[in-house]
């Protein structure tokens, strides 16, 4: 299962690639937005890497106007590692380097063909592991440092 969200600015992108992830195959949960109105993309990060955080989805997207705000929320929680893309190789690398388990984009600077290419690219990139692991245990420890109060 993979889960979606967006706020206004990512609305129409998100309905783009969701349609995108069924005919793929793939089980698809939409936490919203579901129409154009102004809303808050914290409200929506959180929705998501919540479901990331928690172990309930393994994968999850996100869409905001730009993508930054939506990232920064994601990484707010403990085991996210969200990667705002710009392009095929950031998407790439986000998963194959970094394990990004939320991929963040922005819905008012990607074309729709080129977002949608990205999601692919990412979900059919592997983690490569390897030196790329003994990075991902850092932050990891900095996550457990910082829950504890140490930093």
């Amino acid at each position: 299962m993979i889960v979606l969200g967006s706020d206004h600015g990512g609305l129409e992108l998100k309905e783009a690639i969701q349609k995108a992830l069924i005919a793929r195959g793939l089980d698809v949960v939409d936490y919203g937005t579901d129409n154009g109105d102004s809303v808050d993309y914290p409200d929506f990060a959180e929705k998501v890497a919540s479901a990331v955080s928690r172990g309930e989805s393994d994968l999850g997207i996100l869409i905001c106007g730009t993508g930054i705000g939506m990232s920064i929320v994601a990484n707010k929680f403990p085991g996210v590692r969200a990667a705002l893309a710009a392009d095929e190789f950031m998407a790439q690398m986000a998963k194959e380097h970094n394990n990004a388990n939320i991929l963040v984009l922005g819905g008012r600077v990607l074309p729709t063909e080129k977002a949608v290419k990205m999601v692919n690219v990412w979900l059919d990139s592997s983690y490569e592991g390897g030196r790329h692991q003994r990075r991902l245990d850092k932050i990891t420890l900095l996550e457990d440092a910082v829950r504890a109060g140490k930093l």
